[in-house]
């Protein structure tokens, strides 16, 4: 029999949804699942989408057991398959759907979460008062690889909305996200430091983006309100680029924000998106 503190847990609403599409990805996605079961601080739900061509990627003895480990600490998880294929566009929205929770975290399926990632969006979430915040992932064989030319767009964060043309200056803050951009930038804001502990949770400072890969959270509000993934009809199945666009629609209305330290980590495995057609950046307006 479950304890009254799972089952407390399991009945409460979330503060956030989880969303993972995935696809033939068993070893990257148990290793994503495993950095969420270290998360502590707002409660979260999970949805995995899966549309692997053979067994679903979730149903490996690995992913099994952080499911139940999950489980077992109250995280609701769902697992389900989504087949046939149309796209990435609409697997985003399939998963968007099966959310409720008033703020949701979109998060690929290889990418690592250090403990306190979760709390650290979710309170700079609240703290801002804006439509999204990104842990951009970073690409730890690039630790030694510094950057500092990809790094001249940094600018601290300023409320409000922001339209970002394509190939303005802003549009150039892109480059953060690249590598380890953000590690170099926490490391030179104090924020970090290698050898150092995990990061404090409550120790973080907002920076202004284009747009994050990886790890975005949404307020569920102001991205129903841009209209979430539901253009993915209007774009061709093989198109990319549709995080991005719904990205800079919600910045346009209702404000976006990095966050440093990110503690979100690209396991940088192969694409499972080889094959892309147009981004949906140049094919719809925002």
């Amino acid at each position: 029999m479950a304890s009254p503190m799972v089952e407390l847990r399991s009945a409460a609403s979330p503060d956030l949804d989880v969303l993972i599409p995935t696809r033939d990805r068993p070893i990257e996605l148990a290793t994503t699942l495993a950095g969420l079961a270290a998360q502590t601080g707002p409660s979260f739900r999970v949805v995995v989408s899966d549309q692997s061509d053979g067994d679903a990627s979730y149903d490996t003895p690995s992913a099994t057991t952080l499911v139940r480990a999950l489980r077992l600490r109250g995280v609701e998880v769902e697992l389900t398959g989504h087949l046939p294929r149309r796209g990435i566009a609409e697997q985003r929205a399939f998963l968007l759907s099966r959310s409720s929770a008033p703020a949701v975290l979109f998060l690929d399926d290889d990418v690592w979460l250090e403990p306190g990632v979760l709390a650290r969006l979710h309170t700079a979430l609240r703290t801002l008062g804006c439509g999204m915040v990104a842990a951009a992932m970073q690409g730890l064989s690039h630790l030694h690889d510094d950057r500092p030319h990809e790094r001249v767009t940094y600018e601290p964060w300023e409320p409000g909305p922001e339209r970002i043309e394509k190939e303005s200056a802003a549009w150039q803050r892109w480059r953060l996200g690249n590598a380890a951009n953000g590690m170099h930038l926490a490391f030179a804001e104090g924020l970090d430091a290698p050898g150092a502990a995990v990061p404090d949770p409550s120790s973080w400072s907002a920076y202004r983006i284009a747009w994050a890969a990886g790890c975005v959270l949404f307020d569920r509000a102001a991205l129903l309100d841009a209209g979430g993934f539901d253009f993915w009809r209007e774009v061709p199945q093989d198109a990319h680029g549709e995080d991005v666009l719904v990205q800079q629609r919600v910045m346009a209305r209702s404000g976006a924000a990095g966050i440093l330290p990110s503690g979100a980590y690209h396991q940088e495995s192969a694409t499972t998106l080889p094959d892309r057609g147009a981004s949906a950046v140049d094919l719809l307006p925002l």
